[in-house]
């Protein structure tokens, strides 16, 4: 079942969360995705369910992979709850809605559940809701739940109003400021930032969820989905014999990677082990790699900083050809400096944070062979942050797109601003843990 609403703000990350929290404390075995690119919402999902989170994004995997993606991600789960972005039919720009959550809801077959923030209108939500009902019918508005309401008045009033539609009523949610989300730059701190907040707000979300959501209701729509058939999504296994390892930067200020990615990795004969750049002082024994993904260490510079013994050691480990595989912050907290803040040094770059972001999907080429592709390689994937390095690219930079040059990929280092989701692309994972395991040998 997915969970939309009319655009961003609706609060329908409150309301998925609070679904698979209350599903789940029913006694169901609940798995949360997240429709796109995003890595913050995910990391809510995973403290709801229990599992590790997971995303469904046509264009970063491609429209065949959605269907075996969900069935991986969903196996042994009797309920999959699919968390849409922003409005149900806003996609990539000038797509006609391409990777929107209603296009992700046609190719799944899944009953849609519309969140409407109420808090600013009555009688006229029919008119909302009704709209996204008749605006494309090949997707399925099975219910509404009703957020932010201020009284029984005011749900009685749209309560009426929602009985010309024929989209029924499944949840009326009141104002509850105990459970939001705290926001700042680039959207929701990210759970791993304020997990014990949030281990003690989810009770309460389940509750407050369970109270105002008719939980049978949902269960019955979610039951209407069909069966998926076709196979299910499984890492290629391309490896048998000794296993190396890769330390994954994590913790705070590294809150994000994708776990096909780790999955993929895994399946090459490589072991990733979590680092916390914030607090360990050394690498892991037997490193043979270095894998740092998404997050915010422009929030963490100075404390990034000022763990000097962990800098040197990536710094002396890179300074000897370990493979490094580096997406955004990872970027970042390989330039020389970050905020002024000394960081690792091991590209030539200073990072800044900006008065504007950089947000959207791109189509990007690998310009030379490198530790993560081969020259000419294709590749869709995102970027999303608020800080610039400059320069922005080496003398061999990682990736091309419309005339754009990024990143860096130099020697065994491969250190770039654009996400990836290796499920769409396995042979970059591949040829990581190759490098990665030729170093581990060499050794």
């Amino acid at each position: 079942m997915v969970v939309a609403a009319p655009g961003s703000g609706h609060g329908k990350t409150t309301v998925a969360a609070g679904l698979m929290a209350a599903l789940r404390a029913a006694g169901h075995r609940v798995s949360g995705h997240k429709v796109g690119p995003d890595f913050i919402d995910p990391g809510y999902h995973a403290l709801a369910t229990g599992r590790p989170a997971r995303n469904l994004d046509p264009f970063l995997q491609g429209e065949d992979a959605l269907v075996p993606l969900l069935r991986h991600g969903s196996s042994g789960a009797d309920l999959a709850v699919i968390e849409g972005v922003m409005g149900l039919f806003d996609g990539a720009l000038g797509t006609e809605g391409y990777a929107s959550t209603a296009h992700v809801a046609r190719l799944l077959d899944a009953p849609v559940l519309l969140v409407v923030d109420a808090s600013a209108a009555s009688r006229s939500v029919a008119a909302t809701v009704l709209g996204f009902a008749q605006y494309d019918t090949r997707v399925r508005l099975a219910g509404v739940i009703l957020n932010k309401l201020g009284s029984q008045r005011h749900e009685d009033e749209i309560a009426a109003a929602l009985e010309g539609t024929g989209v029924p009523l499944v949840g009326a949610l009141r104002r509850n400021e105990n459970v939001h989300a705290p926001s700042r730059h680039l959207g929701l701190v990210p759970a791993a930032e304020r997990a014990a907040d949030s281990q003690r707000v989810l009770p309460e979300l389940a509750s407050w969820i369970g109270t105002g959501v008719d939980l049978a209701e949902v269960v019955r729509i979610a039951r209407t989905a069909p069966s998926l058939s076709g196979p299910e999504w499984t890492p290629p296994e391309t490896h048998e014999g000794p296993r190396s390892v890769v330390a994954a930067a994590a913790g705070p200020a590294f809150t994000f990677r994708y776990t096909e990615n780790v999955e993929l990795l895994a399946a090459s004969g490589v072991d990733v082990v979590d680092l916390d750049p914030l607090r360990d002082s050394a690498l892991p024994e037997g490193c043979a790699g270095l894998y740092f993904g998404g997050g915010f260490p422009e929030v963490h510079a100075a404390e990034l900083s000022a763990n000097v013994p962990l800098r040197t050691a990536v710094a002396e480990a890179i300074g000897r050809g370990m493979p490094v595989s580096a997406e955004c912050a990872g970027l970042l907290y390989l330039c020389r400096e970050l905020d002024g803040e000394p960081m690792v040094g091991a590209i030539e770059g200073s990072a800044t944070m900006t008065a504007r972001g950089k947000l959207g999907y791109r189509t990007a080429v690998s310009l030379a062979d490198n530790v993560l592709a081969t020259a000419g390689q294709r590749v869709t994937g995102h970027e999303f942050h608020r800080t610039e390095v400059s320069p922005s690219a080496g003398t061999s930079p990682a990736w091309g797109w419309d005339r754009t040059v990024d990143g860096f990929a130099s020697g065994s280092v491969h250190a770039s601003y654009l996400h990836v989701h290796w499920a769409g692309y396995p042979a970059l994972a591949q040829r990581f843990a190759a490098h990665v395991r030729k170093f581990g040998t060499d050794a």
